[in-house]
């Protein structure tokens, strides 16, 4: 199967379509997607991408894409894979280079009249306190020997320095910590990377939206989730930063020189993997463990300070404000699980790369309120369409090992919607819709402009009417900050 050969794909159902095995593929591949998002899928070679995967030794059933699927490092963005223990392999590609990219999203007792007079203050003060783009430097200042109680200890350590509360760990995926992290095995080049990053949101298509909840279409999970229809909340969208960008560009670099030495072979050298019980493959495992817990603490800082800016700019008190943390989930990491594989129990290595854990009711690592509900799932849109918030679903779990969609999607490049948008004020157009838009630099607006995403909309329907999550909320943005 050369790299010029148009993926042949079958059609399941509705909602899923299957790329058969060929050449050295393992597994099949399934891409869940409607027929019109499909097409939009077929314009780049993310499609590739998935049978690429699916060449991966010990992987288990599928390669699996999401529909909000895009081009993206030896993955793509949207792939789902799971690994066995002793088999398999784990690969820096099936994470991201922004390892646990996630969002957070908290909500308040406040109503949208509340804050409409003041949004153009709140954002701008926002923007001025909270560092962004390329480069920021963030107001907590770290030793090395601090950095690693950080890498170590993940969200733990921030409650523990003032920044949050006990609640708030359980509401974070793992509740804030990966085990096994440990700090010795990054890089003296990563650690100095971080020391500086910790509380920034970075670039791109990372942001902090303060929100309205325009509907609830699932009254016992809005219930649960602490939602109901008008109230403000918050998202923040963002990662590990630095730190964990050099991590995976180190071991990116090492497997490339184990893989020669292993003569393992795949289609495309991006796909650069270690096995799982090799020391080089826990190596990696332990690293990505200390980014996952630099990136809950850098968006449980974000969180600290966007309490305190809302306080401040509104006039108001913790107690009437009430911010409070719903759920923090990854979208970029590789993850040690147990799950039914052939009628039995085992663990497994999955990876979620611009993917979101969405594990169903019941499941014993959901918190205790949300249990009879299902785990809160948080899809953010781009900064002129709304985000939504689902549930995770007893199907994911059979199909998809518990995962769906991240996102809407991009449909363009960067470079695509800079030449479409020549001549265009972005920030003009959507606070004509009533969206109040600020960025470190004007060229991030015109990079993330939405028509240079999917329609989340159409993205959450999909995934919604294939089972893998159920809709509970939807959220309207009312105002956004980007690097």
């Amino acid at each position: 199967m050369s790299s010029q050969e148009q993926i042949k794909l079958e059609k399941i159902d509705d909602f899923r379509w299957r790329i058969p095995r060929q050449g050295g593929m393992l597994v099949p591949g399934i891409i869940y997607s409607d027929e019109k998002l499909l097409k939009k899928i077929q314009m780049d070679k993310s499609p590739r991408q998935v049978a690429n995967v699916a060449h991966l030794p010990g992987i288990i059933n599928y390669s699996l894409a999401m529909p909000d699927i895009h081009w993206g490092y030896g993955f793509p963005i949207g792939g789902v894979a799971a690994f066995d223990m002793e088999e398999g392999v784990i690969s820096p590609g099936g994470v991201g280079y922004d390892i646990n990219c996630g969002c957070r999203l908290m909500v308040t007792d406040l109503v949208l009249s509340d804050v409409k007079p003041d949004i153009k203050t709140l954002v701008a003060v926002l923007f001025n306190n909270v560092p962004t783009g390329v480069g920021s430097r963030g107001k907590v200042k770290l030793s090395i020997s601090e950095e690693m109680k950080v890498l170590a200890g993940g969200a733990k350590w921030a409650v523990k320095n003032g920044y949050g509360s006990q609640a708030d760990l359980e509401r974070i995926e793992d509740h804030g910590c990966f085990e096994g992290a440990n700090p010795e095995l990054v890089s003296k080049k990563a650690l100095e990377r971080g020391k500086d990053q910790l509380g920034t949101l970075g670039s791109g298509n990372h942001f902090v939206e303060i929100g309205v909840v325009q509907e609830i279409f699932d009254n016992k999970a809005a219930e649960a989730f602490g939602l109901r229809e008008n109230q403000v909340t918050v998202l923040i969208h963002s990662g590990s930063r630095g730190l964990g960008y050099q991590i995976c560009d180190d071991f990116l670099a090492a497997m490339h020189r184990g893989m020669r030495k292993m003569a393992i072979e795949l289609p495309d050298r991006q796909l650069a993997c270690a096995p799982l019980r090799s020391r080089l493959g826990k190596d990696y495992f332990a690293a990505m463990a200390c980014a996952a817990n630099y990136a809950f603490v850098n968006r449980q800082l974000l969180m600290h300070w966007c309490r305190e800016i809302f306080e401040k700019v509104l006039n108001i008190s913790p107690g009437e404000l009430n911010m409070r943390l719903v759920y923090d989930v990854c979208h970029n990491i590789a993850k040690k699980e147990i799950h039914l594989i052939s009628g039995k129990k085992k663990e497994v290595c999955v990876h979620r790369k611009g993917a979101t854990r969405a594990f169903p009711p019941g499941h014993p690592d959901i918190p205790l309120e949300y249990r009879s509900v299902g785990q809160p799932v948080l899809i953010p849109g781009d900064m002129g369409r709304s985000s939504y918030v689902l549930a995770g679903s007893k199907k994911a779990m059979e199909e998809t090992f518990g995962s769906t969609c991240h996102g809407a999607g991009r449909v363009m490049s960067r470079t695509q919607a800079k030449k479409s948008c020549r001549g265009r004020n972005i920030a003009v157009e959507l606070e004509k819709k009533g969206i109040i838009v600020m960025a470190e630099r004007m060229s991030t607006l015109v990079e993330e402009v939405p028509e240079a995403y999917k329609d989340v909309s159409h993205v959450v329907e999909v995934v919604h009417r294939a089972g893998l999550a159920r809709k509970v909320a939807k959220l309207r943005p009312l105002g956004v900050i980007k690097g």
